[in-house]
């Protein structure tokens, strides 16, 4: 990789390269995978999951059970616990050269907390601090598909399913419109902030192949798209 502090989006040596989607798009295997194969091709990598802060994660977690986030301290919890991960994890792997895969990012945020009222210039301007990624793959499923998906292996999470804002009392409505409305607030960024959209209903390995070749044009030329 010949990236320089002139050449990527957020100044650091490093690259910043982000996997968006929703609960069951498919983004911790790709990123798994993405590890496996960059480190056999002798990149340094760190991977930055959502909601792993030591500071906050367990913190939101007992918030949760108990059903004590609103819409503000919803926002609120996870800068927090985005901005110990960026200090402690993502800064300091960007400075030192390595490659960061992030399983979600900012842009998991501005979803949630839009569709739960929060204007987007106010968690846009909460965020502000956070670095310019490099790449943004966004897996886009259909909710018919995704709705499969999440009976079949975790079943209905009472935030993912939008309970906590009172879509309907019936889970699986709830996180069919919930979800529904989470999709379209990444169909409106997907342009803003230049995503590249992949269909996560192709195989495992069609999706790694063309999240690849992306990243490969620029570990070999250093040119960002």
């Amino acid at each position: 990789m010949n990236m320089t502090d002139n050449n990527t989006r957020h100044g650091y040596p490093g690259l910043l390269i982000v996997i968006e989607g929703t609960d069951g798009s498919g983004r911790s295997s790709q990123i798994s995978r993405l590890r496996d194969w960059l480190a056999i091709e002798s990149y340094g990598v760190r991977i930055s999951e959502w909601q792993t802060s030591r500071l906050m994660g367990r913190v939101i977690d007992r918030a949760k059970e108990q059903n004590l986030l609103n819409a503000t301290t919803f926002s609120l919890a996870y800068a927090a616990d985005f901005a110990d991960r960026l200090e402690r994890e993502i800064i300091p792997a960007l400075k030192s050269g390595l490659i960061v895969l992030t399983d979600r990012y900012t842009y998991t945020a501005y979803a949630r907390d839009i569709v739960r009222g929060t204007s987007p210039e106010w968690v846009r301007k909460l965020y502000s601090f956070a670095p310019k990624p490099d790449l943004v793959f966004y897996l886009n499923v259909p909710v018919d598909v995704l709705l499969k998906r999440i009976i079949t292996t975790t079943g209905f999470e009472y935030y993912e399913s939008g309970k906590d804002i009172g879509l309907s009392t019936d889970f699986y409505e709830s996180f069919k419109i919930y979800q529904t409305r989470i999709m379209n607030e990444y169909a409106k960024m997907s342009e803003e902030f230049n995503f590249i959209a992949i269909e996560a209903t192709k195989s495992k390995h069609e999706i790694q192949n063309e999240i690849r070749s992306s990243i490969k044009t620029i570990l070999d030329t250093g040119i960002l798209r």
